[in-house]
């Protein structure tokens, strides 16, 4: 990031804080990702971090000059020009000494000393031991940065240095800058507005075995599904995320996942915790029908067509969408507050893909429907998304096309206005 300025004004101007943990050596990732999403990234580590990571392996990533205090180039004022200029700042890894010296406006380095100038949203990326990321001072600080509209993202689960394992982990590479974009294409900051609330989401596709060997599946990625869950958990939700088959996504930090295969493994899945949870959301693309008989040992081809299986018998499996909205007027389900539901759609003789959504909606009686128009290069298996969300009181809105994680957060603001009683419009 040059202090002097840059032409080039379809690139944003991220800064990249490291400071001095043992996960500072995972920053590279992150400085790669967004350099090589075309973004001009400039590293402002510590002088901790640099006992890490040597000074010259992030320049070489980023291309641009690394320095840790505020009286290196004195003249250009970089304590306070790099953090003017910036389009986004994220600190990955985010000690609990940086969030304390964050959190209480301390400027003695160059990377606090750009926080404190920066006006652009701000990411923070924290990794520490358990016990340092549960101290009461830790989660005042936090809670701290979060009221002033900083975004810190909760930590992964998982093996720590030592022996040790628990909360703390720094989030994989590519989460972090899943939200580094998306604060990007928001341009405003993430709100941490569901704490307390407890969400169950379905994610990815079921598969419905027709022998040992072959099943009946569909062409859902679960990309959808695991950005919801990872923007939820980020705003504060208590997420678990029922996952079936997925084009190997990487679990969401924060995130309860429950794996399963069939459709009737969905149900019961989704019986079991439905009672507990808040709101519910079906992105998951549940087969609409299974084989009549499972075969115990691969059905052969047959030497030939006369001896070849010439049908398999199908037979419907449960809507587990409408059994759903069925238990909560029942009074099965008394936390759900709001059931959300996918519509993955075409049109036909009947009607257009809108059609076909609002005689769904109807049917299914859920608060809110998700539609997508699908087809060759649409919805499925793709990182982009578009279509509409449809409101039980008849409010309509286009969701514009975008990426994933963006349609996520949409849709997650629909579902914070609908808890409010605001609608359910996506902003």
């Amino acid at each position: 990031m040059s202090l002097s300025g840059d032409s080039r004004t379809d690139r944003k101007r991220v800064i990249v804080g490291v400071s001095g943990g043992i996960a500072a050596y995972k920053a590279c990732a992150v400085v790669r990702q967004l350099a090589g999403a075309g973004h001009q990234v400039r590293v402002i580590p510590t002088e901790s971090a640099l006992r890490f990571v040597g000074a010259a392996t992030f320049e070489a990533l980023s291309g641009e000059p690394v320095q840790t205090g505020v009286f290196d180039n004195v003249a250009q004022v970089p304590h306070v020009a790099l953090g003017q200029g910036a389009d986004l700042a994220v600190v990955a890894p985010a000690t609990a000494d940086l969030l304390a010296r964050a959190a209480h406006g301390r400027a003695d380095d160059l990377l606090t000393a750009t926080l404190l100038t920066a006006r652009c949203p701000v990411l923070f990326a924290p990794a520490m031991h358990t016990e340092m990321w549960q101290h009461p001072a830790t989660v005042e600080n936090v809670d701290t940065l979060r009221r002033r509209g900083v975004v810190v993202l909760e930590p992964a689960s998982g093996r720590l240095t030592g022996a040790d394992s628990g909360a703390g982990r720094l989030p994989e590479a590519e989460e972090i800058t899943t939200f580094a974009q998306l604060l990007l294409e928001r341009h405003d900051a993430m709100p941490y507005d569901l704490a307390g609330v407890k969400l169950l989401i379905t994610a990815g596709g079921t598969r419905e075995p027709i022998d040992p060997v072959r099943f009946i599946g569909n062409r859902s990625s679960g990309k959808q599904g695991y950005a919801l869950a990872r923007v939820a958990a980020q705003r504060g939700a208590e997420v678990t995320l029922i996952a079936g088959h997925t084009a190997g996504l990487i679990d969401p930090a924060g995130v309860e996942v429950v794996r399963i295969s069939s459709a009737q493994q969905l149900a019961d899945a989704v019986s079991k915790h439905a009672p507990d949870s808040d709101v519910l959301v079906m992105a998951a693309a549940v087969a609409d029908f299974r084989p009549a008989h499972v075969a115990t040992a691969k059905i052969k081809k047959g030497a030939t067509e006369d001896t070849a299986p010439s049908t398999i018998d199908l037979v419907r499996t449960g809507d587990v969408l409408a059994a759903a909205v069925q238990a909560r007027a029942a009074g099965q389900l008394p936390s759900m507050r709001a059931i959300v539901g996918f519509a993955a759609e075409t049109g036909d003789a009947e009607g257009d893909v809108l059609f076909h959504a609002r005689t769904k909606l109807q049917r299914k009686g859920c608060d809110l429907l998700v539609v997508n128009a699908v087809g060759e290069g649409k919805a499925f298996e793709v990182d982009h998304n578009d279509g509409w969300l449809l409101a039980s009181d008849g409010t309509e809105s286009a969701l514009q096309h975008a990426s994933k994680t963006l349609m996520a957060s949409r849709i997650v603001d629909a579902i914070v206005a609908f808890l409010h009683g605001d609608g359910g419009s996506a902003t």
